[in-house]
C-alpha cells in the first residue's frame, strides 16, 4: 500500500512600508548599515509603548479581500514567548486568537489563516567567534500566511509558493524576494498509508522554489524509509541543507502551548470595520487588477498560456501590457506588441542594451501600427526598436526622414524585381524549375537594392508572376 503525503505551508512575507510595525523606524533591513534603523521601542527598552502600523494592517486586509478570505471583525495582538538572541523582548507581538484573515484561496489551495506580526532581528554566524545580531530587521512588519493541509506534492507547494509571490508583487505590499529573506517558506510533512494524517516535521526558512520543491521530496521519502523499517517519525523541526541536499534536526518542534500565547497588555483591541481605511469598498479600491483577471484578459486577446505566464510573472512586462490595454490597442495589435516585449525587447534588456521601464509606450503602439499597416516591415522594425526608450520620439517621422518607409507601390516593386531577374538569370532559371531556395536568394537581392524597405509579401507575388 503506497504513502500520501500531506503538506502544509506557513509562509513570511516582509510588508513594504515606510516604518517598522511598531516604531518610527526606517523598515529597511536591507542594505544598511548593521544597526543603523534602531531606537528604543524595537530594542524593547524599558518604559517603551509599542503604536500599531496602520499601513501593515491595511495591507493584511487588501490581501485577504484579494484571496476571497474572511476578514476580522475584532481582532487583537497577542505576545509569543520565547528566548532567541534575535527577540530583543524575549517574546515577538503577534497573534494567536483573533487574526486578521481567516479562510480563503489561492492557486486551488485552500488558506487557514493570515496575521500580522513583528519580525525577528537577524543573526549571523559566520563572522568568526560568537554570533553577530543585526536589529535593522527587529520590528519589520510581516504577514505570515497557513495554508490547509491539502497540498500533496512538491511541485503543488512550489506553485503555490510562486503564485503567492506574484500576487503579493500584484498588490505592491512586498517585493517578496526569497533571495534576501523578504518571504520564507516553512513545510509542515508528513506521511500515511491511510486518512489518519502522520507525524508532522517541520522544515524551516526554505528560502527558493527549487528549496521548497527539493526538501519536500526528501522528506517525504526520508519519512517513508523510516517508517518502512519499523521506525517511528519524530516531531521536530528541520532545517535545509541546500549543498548537501537533505534536511537535519534543529529542534524538538514547539507547540502554541509552549509559547504561553496571552493578549498584549500595551495594545488595545481593535474594531476592523469602524475604521475606514479598513472598510471592503476602500480596500477593493486600492487593489489593483488581480492575477486570473489579468490572465483571463491577455487570453481573450489571443495570448498562449505560456505567453500569459511570462507577462503575469513579470513586473515591467506586465506594466507594458497593462499600458497597451489601457491605450485601446486591438487584439492583433496587442498579440504584435507582445511577441516583441517577450523577444527582441526582453533580449535587450538582458543584453543591457535599455530597460524595459524606460520603453516609450506611445512609440511602441505607433510602430506596432505602422507594422500592421504594413508602412513599415519586420526588418525595419528590428532597425527601430533602439529608438522606442527616447522620451517624445515619432517613429514615422524617424522612419520617414531615414527611407525606411516600406515600398508597395507596384511599379517600384516591378522595377527592383527586373533588375533582380537581369542580374542573376541563371538564379532565376532554377528558380523556374521548382527550386525553392532560388526564390529565397531573389528576395533577399532584392531586400539588398531596396535598403530592406520593400514590401516583403509584394515582392514574392511579383517573382512568383514572372512564372506565368
Amino acid at each position: 500500500m503506497s504513502y500520501t503525503p500531506t503538506i502544509g505551508l506557513e509562509v513570511h512575507a516582509e510588508l513594504k512600508t515606510e516604518t517598522k510595525m511598531f516604531c518610527g523606524c526606517k523598515n529597511e533591513p536591507h542594505g544598511s548599515e548593521p544597526n543603523a534603523h534602531t531606537c528604543p521601542v524595537c530594542l524593547a527598552h524599558p518604559g517603551t509603548l509599542p503604536v500599531p502600523n496602520e499601513s501593515a494592517i491595511e495591507k493584511v486586509l487588501m490581501f485577504g479581500n484579494a484571496v476571497d478570505a474572511t476578514i476580522a471583525t475584532f481582532t487583537e495582538f497577542d505576545r509569543k514567548n520565547y528566548f532567541y538572541p534575535d527577540i530583543p523582548k524575549a517574546y515577538q507581538i503577534s497573534q494567536y486568537a483573533y487574526p486578521f484573515i481567516q479562510g480563503g484561496e489561492l492557486g486551488g489551495v485552500a488558506l487557514t489563516r493570515v496575521h500580522l506580526e513583528e519580525d525577528t532581528a537577524r543573526s549571523q554566524h559566520d563572522q568568526g567567534e560568537g554570533s553577530l545580531v543585526d536589529f535593522n530587521r527587529a520590528g519589520v512588519p510581516l504577514m505570515e500566511l497557513v495554508t490547509e493541509p491539502v497540498i500533496h506534492d512538491a511541485a503543488t507547494a512550489g506553485n503555490f509558493a510562486r503564485e503567492l509571490q506574484l500576487l503579493l508583487r500584484t498588490l505592491g505590499i512586498s517585493d517578496a524576494n526569497m533571495e534576501k529573506g523578504e518571504m520564507r517558506v516553512e513545510a509542515n510533512i508528513s506521511v500515511s498509508k491511510d486518512l489518519q494524517l502522520g507525524t508532522k516535521v517541520e522544515v524551516k526558512n526554505l528560502n527558493s522554489f527549487k528549496s521548497v520543491e527539493a526538501a519536500i521530496e526528501y522528506e517525504i521519502q526520508r519519512q517513508i524509509e523510516l517508517l518502512e523499517k519499523g521506525e517511528r517519525v519524530m516531531q521536530e523541526t528541520r532545517g535545509w541543507d541546500e549543498n548537501r541536499s537533505k534536511t537535519f534536526v534543529q529542534r524538538t518542534k514547539e507547540t502554541a502551548k509552549d509559547y504561553r500565547y496571552f493578549p498584549d497588555p500595551d495594545l488595545p483591541k481593535m474594531d476592523i470595520g469602524a475604521h475606514e481605511p479598513f472598510k471592503k469598498v476602500r480596500l477593493t479600491e486600492k487593489t489593483p487588477k488581480l492575477l486570473n483577471e489579468k490572465r483571463a484578459q491577455y487570453r481573450s486577446l489571443g495570448l498562449s498560456d505560456e505567453k500569459v505566464e511570462v507577462l503575469v510573472s513579470n513586473r515591467e512586462l506586465d506594466e507594458v501590457a497593462q499600458k497597451l490595454i489601457t491605450k485601446g490597442v486591438s487584439a492583433g495589435d496587442f498579440v504584435l506588441a507582445a511577441n516583441y516585449l517577450l523577444t527582441d525587447i526582453t533580449a535587450m534588456q538582458i543584453e543591457g542594451s535599455f530597460t524595459i521601464k524606460d520603453l516609450n509606450v506611445e512609440a511602441f503602439i505607433e510602430m506596432i501600427s505602422m507594422l500592421q499597416k504594413a508602412e513599415i516591415n519586420s526588418r525595419t522594425a528590428k532597425d527601430l526598436l533602439g529608438e522606442l526608450f527616447a522620451p517624445n520620439v515619432s517613429i514615422r517621422a524617424i522612419a520617414t526622414d531615414r527611407g525606411l518607409l516600406q515600398v508597395s507601390d507596384a511599379g517600384a516593386i516591378e522595377a527592383i524585381v527586373a533588375q533582380v531577374i537581369s542580374e542573376h538569370e541563371a538564379v532565376f532559371v532554377e528558380f523556374k524549375s521548382g527550386k525553392e531556395t532560388a526564390l529565397r536568394f531573389l528576395l533577399g537581392q532584392a531586400m539588398k537594392i531596396s535598403k530592406g524597405t520593400a514590401n516583403p509579401t509584394l515582392l514574392k507575388e511579383a517573382f512568383e508572376s514572372k512564372l506565368q
